[in-house]
């Protein structure tokens, strides 16, 4: 395996790696809204899940506009747009709270969405090219390990203050990092990021060949078109438990909401946390693909635990769907990058960034299903996820020794 990240890219690479951190900040703090939501506006479960559905929903509309904007302006300007909308949604939660209006904090989380798919149209391809392609994954997954840190931050810091008296005002931490984010903005404005030109780029750049014809040859490529597929199901299940982590916690009383919002940060979350980036290591020296079934299979077992519900083995479960599934997006991400040669790589990256949708879908089914039967059994949903992540795995294990005797 070669260097992790190119010496004259590391301040880059440091740079890049703190909109990880503010992104996942910013989608953990979702978990923590749902139940917040339910008990101050009186919604349902299947309710709440439209905080998810309408900011992933943004995600997707906004994905494909994110690329071409990119393409058009360069990394730096957009990071620049991307963290000014992310500001922008943020501080609507002022109004919104004023308002008591639940349709505002909807609108103020699609435009949030809107701002963060920016940001990781940008950040996800930019950090696998800060070096050789052989390590694409492995310093993907590194990044990817501070995402996980914004993670475990948000839900104990937003969850203590929200779940610690009846009158706590959502618009405080909201407005707070609404703040912060705009500082980062002039940050951002104001250094030099150098604009990567990839060989695929170089080649075949969306201006010369045309978007139809770009989007045309990324669909024509199995690699990209399954790695897709992919991440659109690895969302269904990674957003649908975490959304909905602090209900499976409560619905039997097995801890009280500010209790379950801390375990998620510190236990689910710092477990995926530390498996990230243990998982970068194993990747510098195990193939990807062979990483990436045996966490699969395992994640599938996780979920189907908790259906069972079985006491202490199905919440092991939970934490088991954590532990193997935080290597999952950077590694199917950089995956199907690398296999989207000859094509704009930021285009390519809008098409994967739309996956988050995934996410909405899953948890409305997951709390539709919740609604209607358990907690548990509405487990099912991202077990079905997972089961596809397994055989796309497969697929491209395959794939690799195919290539390897040829």
């Amino acid at each position: 395996m070669g260097r992790l990240v190119s010496k004259k890219y590391l301040i880059p690479f440091v740079l890049i790696t703190s909109l990880f951190f503010m992104w996942g900040f910013a989608r953990a703090i979702l978990d923590v809204l749902n139940k917040h939501f339910q008990e101050m506006l009186h919604i349902s479960i299947g309710q709440s899940a439209l905080i998810q559905a309408t900011t992933y929903l943004g995600y997707f509309l906004m994905a494909l506009p994110a690329g071409i904007l990119i393409t058009r302006l360069g990394y730096r300007k957009g990071v620049v747009t991307g963290l000014l909308l992310f500001a922008l949604g943020a501080l609507l939660f002022i109004p919104g709270e004023s308002m008591m209006s639940f349709g505002m904090f909807l609108l103020a989380l699609f435009i949030i969405g809107c701002g963060l798919v920016i940001l990781e149209t940008a950040a996800n391809p930019y950090a696998t090219e800060l070096g050789e392609k052989e390590t694409a994954a492995s310093r993907l997954n590194l990044a990817q390990s501070f995402n996980g840190l914004g993670c475990i931050l948000a839900p104990v810091i937003v969850g203590g203050f929200l779940f610690s008296t009846p009158e706590s005002s959502v618009s405080v931490p909201y407005g707070i990092m609404g703040v912060a984010v705009l500082i980062a903005a002039l940050i951002f404005s104001r250094v030099k990021l150098p604009e990567i030109t990839g060989s695929d780029d170089a080649q075949t750049p969306a201006a010369d060949e045309g978007l139809g014809a770009t989007i045309k040859g990324l669909w024509s490529n199995p690699t990209f078109r399954f790695g897709v597929i992919a991440l659109f199901f690895y969302e269904i299940a990674e957003i649908s438990i975490n959304s909905l982590f602090i209900n499976y916690a409560t619905a039997d009383g097995w801890m009280d909401k500010t209790t379950a919002s801390v375990v998620l940060s510190f236990g689910a979350l710092g477990l995926f946390m530390l498996a990230r980036i243990v998982g970068s290591w194993v990747m510098s020296k195990v193939a990807s693909e062979k990483v990436l079934v045996v966490c699969g299979l395992l994640t599938v077992i996780g979920a189907l635990l908790v259906v069972l519900n079985i006491g202490w083995v199905s919440r092991a479960g939970v934490f088991m769907c954590y532990a193997f599934e935080a290597i999952m997006f950077p590694t199917i991400f950089a995956i199907t990058i690398v296999g989207a040669q000859g094509h704009n790589v930021k285009i390519a990256s809008s098409f994967l960034m739309m996956t988050p949708i995934g996410g909405a879908v899953g948890t409305l089914l997951m709390g539709r299903m919740a609604d209607l039967t358990s907690m548990s059994t509405a487990f099912i949903i991202p077990a079905i996820g997972y089961a596809f992540v397994l055989i796309y795995a497969l697929r491209q294990m395959h794939n690799s020794q195919c290539r390897m005797h040829n």
